[in-house]
């Protein structure tokens, strides 16, 4: 679709009552944008089912916009933010398989249509446990290759992106207009996530953030992603939306456990009780998504120098501690540990136990 169609059809995204769903089903008649901003609401009724008050509400909305597609064609360049349609090459391939995609992402940084995803949500407040957590799968998640998408809110998401950030690729989704900074804290963490991901929206440069907002947010971060792993939630948690999001749509859900005296494990509790995997490292999903792979041969001779340093002090047998590797090592250094570390256990060179204890991957 031509720039000009695509803010024609941002602009018929506003029209208030229409959803996603209508405009979903509009687009399908093969119509393109121009003609539907352009159509009498009453001939757009006829092509999709709409209450007589629906059509008045158009109209009216039309009216009093005239010039709508043009004006946010010039905020968007002015802001740096460029669109993304249900009709073009880069919209994610897997948010369009969901029930409602949004027929327009506005976006900020570059979306990569066919990168693996995988979500991290959880709640607002969290415990030093939550805290951890999400940092380190953040972390170890993105640093496999797989982009972590979250939703920029307080808690969880704010860690999980920067966790991320620091070993590669995040999106935030908002549940605002996709120049506004919601939380206002995280206005810097916004802005590094779209340097070196993405940061996207449904919603128009402006739009406050308002509560009906964020489940309809929380269907685009599970519809991105091939699972969502919950770290901390309590009973009554919006993560618990995205989660029943996911399974709806057949993705996988995680779960972290805690402890069973943890209000803030309340939430992954039952989600795993009602089937969610349960995980307790980032390995278990790398190996759920098939990022694990088995030792070989030739796997084992391309090892870097400080791979082999480590894995020369491991057995098959007894596992050891990463200050127990330290002292294993002739020269008892190696500033990049725990780094090497999880590249050897991406490559299925070693495994890590429930106690973060590391042995070498059983004999082929």
């Amino acid at each position: 679709m031509d720039a000009r169609q695509d803010f024609y059809l941002a602009a018929l995204a506003q029209c208030p009552g229409l959803g996603s769903r209508r405009l979903g089903q509009l687009l399908q008649t093969g119509l393109d944008a121009v003609s539907l901003w352009q159509m009498p609401a009453l001939e757009m009724s006829r092509l999709v089912k709409m209450p007589q008050g629906l059509v008045s509400t158009i109209d009216a909305f039309r009216r009093d916009h005239p010039d709508m597609p043009e004006a946010l064609a010039d905020i968007c360049e002015q802001r740096g933010v460029h669109l993304c349609t249900l009709q073009d090459e880069d919209y994610p391939y897997l948010l369009k398989e969901i029930f409602s995609p949004p027929p327009v992402l506005y976006c900020r940084g570059t979306l990569m249509p066919k990168e693996r995803r995988v979500a991290i949500v959880g709640s607002r407040r969290l415990s030093p446990y939550g805290e951890a957590l999400a940092l380190e799968f953040g972390e170890q998640l993105a640093a496999a290759g797989l982009t972590v998408v979250s939703g920029a809110a307080r808690g969880i998401d704010t860690r999980s992106h920067r966790g991320a950030l620091k070993t590669g690729r995040t999106v935030a989704v908002l549940g605002c207009g996709i120049d506004v900074a919601y939380p206002t804290e995280n206005r810097r963490l916004l802005a590094q996530i779209a340097e070196s991901g993405a940061v996207i929206s449904e919603y128009a440069p402006g739009v406050q953030p308002l509560p009906a907002f964020f489940p309809a947010r929380n269907r685009i971060i599970s519809g991105l992603s091939e699972g969502t792993l919950v770290v901390e939630a309590a009973a009554r948690s919006g993560s618990l939306i995205t989660a029943e999001l996911a399974l709806s749509e057949g993705r996988e859900v995680y779960a972290l456990p805690g402890s069973v005296f943890s209000k803030m494990s309340e939430g992954c509790h039952h989600l795993i009780q009602q089937g969610a995997r349960l995980v307790t490292k980032p390995g278990d999903i790398l190996e759920d998504m098939g990022l694990v792979q088995k030792v070989t041969a030739k796997k084992q001779k391309s090892m870097t120098p400080d791979e082999r340093r480590v894995y020369q002090v491991l057995s098959f047998d007894r596992a050891l501690s990463a200050d127990e590797i330290l002292m294993s090592l002739p020269d008892g250094e190696m500033p990049n540990l725990s780094f090497t570390l999880l590249q050897m256990e991406l490559k299925g060179l070693i495994i890590e136990n429930e106690l973060h204890a590391y042995r070498r991957a059983e004999r082929e």
